[in-house]
This record gives structure tokens, C-alpha cells and sequence, in this order.
């Protein structure tokens, strides 16, 4: 009951909470994590996360698309995990969820956007997005980034990073919308490599692809089941 009500009287910042320690925050961290590993380890199918906008509306081509290619990718053996809220990921959660198959949502508390869909047949609530990112990268075999905002940047560049300084394993890594996408990879071309500060070859990581059955066809010849 004391827990409760202190977790009431959190701050909206939550690294800056003043009040609760940091001993309490490393033990609320650390459920998170079990909590997380629990859960999802018990997915017996290999998954495949799908991210973008939360703020995609239900009649924007882009919704369309990515109920398509979740509901393809579980008709051809692979469950489906988003980040549980609206728009994008409700979307994919959708369309697995409708074809019959494994459909997580791994949703974050904030202040606006992120209610959970009622799509996901598996349902997490996480606190840190660091945590969060964890259990995409864990329990993913494959990244397919949907057009979205700052956070689906923070997760590509996220992905990127851990597979270029070999940190994980690599994974498939798609971009879905080539004319969407298309001016960041320019940017990439002409700024990071033209400067050195990334290898030509590291590009390679990013596939765009914006058919739905081509981009399963890829899966599956890069995502053993």
C-alpha cells in the first residue's frame, strides 16, 4: 500500500523523481526487467518488432500497409511485437492479431499518446524506455520501421548502433516507405559517409522495401524458423 502511494506521487520526469531514492528506482528497474523476461520468453514463434508513428490514423495508407504485413508475416510463421500503443502499432498488432497469431505490445507509460491498443494478445507495461528497448532487441529476429517520429529514429539508430559495434547479433533491419525514408538515407550518404564518420559498407544494415510480400520473402530467407 506505501508503494502505491508513492508511486502516485511521482513526477511526470521520472529520472528526476526526488520521491523515491535510487535504491527504489534500481528495484522498480529490476522488476521491470524480470517482469520482461518472464513474459516473453514464453513466445514460441520467432518474432519479428514492427514500429512507426503513434500518431498514424486509422485511414492513412500507412496504417493500411502495416495491418497487411503483420498479417502476412503470421500467416507465414512469425509472431508480431510493437510498442502496444495507437496509430503504427496498433495497426501491426491488428493485423497479427486478426490472422490468428502472436501479437505483443510492449507499451510505455507517457503522458499522451500511448494508450495500449486493444490488439496485443500479450500485453507489457514498462516505465523506463531503456527497459523497453531491451525486450525489442532480446526477443526480435528482425526490425521493420514503418514512417514515424523521433522514437522510431531512437530505435533504428538504436538497432544500427548495437550491430555495428557488434554489441548483438545482426538482424534484418527494413524500412518500410521508400520515398519517406529516402532523404535520411541521402542525408547518410552525403553527410556520414562523405565525412568518414560511418563506413560505406555500414549502410548495408538498412534494407527499404515497400512491398508487403516482398518484404516476408526477404524474411524468410534471412529468418530461419
Amino acid at each position: 500500500m506505501e508503494e502505491r502511494r508513492v508511486l502516485d506521487r511521482e513526477p511526470k520526469y521520472c529520472l528526476d523523481n526526488g520521491v523515491v531514492g535510487d535504491s527504489w528506482r534500481m528495484f522498480r528497474i529490476m522488476g521491470e526487467f524480470v517482469e520482461g523476461f518472464d513474459s516473453m520468453s514464453a513466445i514460441d514463434v520467432p518474432a519479428v518488432t514492427i514500429y512507426g508513428s503513434a500518431r498514424t490514423p486509422v485511414d492513412h495508407p500507412w496504417y493500411a500497409m502495416t495491418e497487411n504485413i503483420a498479417a502476412k508475416l503470421v500467416k507465414s510463421g512469425y509472431g508480431v511485437i510493437t510498442g502496444g500503443g495507437p496509430g503504427i502499432m496498433e495497426a501491426a498488432n491488428k493485423g497479427a492479431y486478426e490472422a490468428g497469431g502472436v501479437s505483443v505490445g510492449l507499451n510505455i507509460a507517457l503522458p499522451h499518446e500511448q494508450a495500449p491498443n486493444p490488439y496485443a494478445t500479450m500485453s507489457i507495461q514498462f516505465k523506463y524506455f531503456f527497459v523497453r528497448k531491451v525486450m525489442f532487441m532480446k526477443y526480435s529476429m528482425a526490425f521493420i520501421c514503418m514512417p514515424g517520429g523521433f522514437g522510431s529514429l531512437d530505435e533504428l539508430f538504436e538497432s544500427l548502433t548495437l550491430i555495428q559495434t557488434q554489441r548483438i547479433k545482426p538482424f534484418p533491419i527494413i524500412l518500410v516507405g521508400s520515398t519517406f525514408w529516402g532523404g535520411l538515407i541521402d542525408w547518410m550518404k552525403d553527410q556520414f559517409v562523405a565525412n568518414g564518420t560511418i563506413s560505406e559498407n555500414d549502410l548495408d544494415l538498412i534494407n527499404i522495401i515497400d512491398d508487403a510480400d516482398e518484404i516476408v520473402d526477404f524474411l524468410k530467407r534471412r529468418v530461419v524458423l
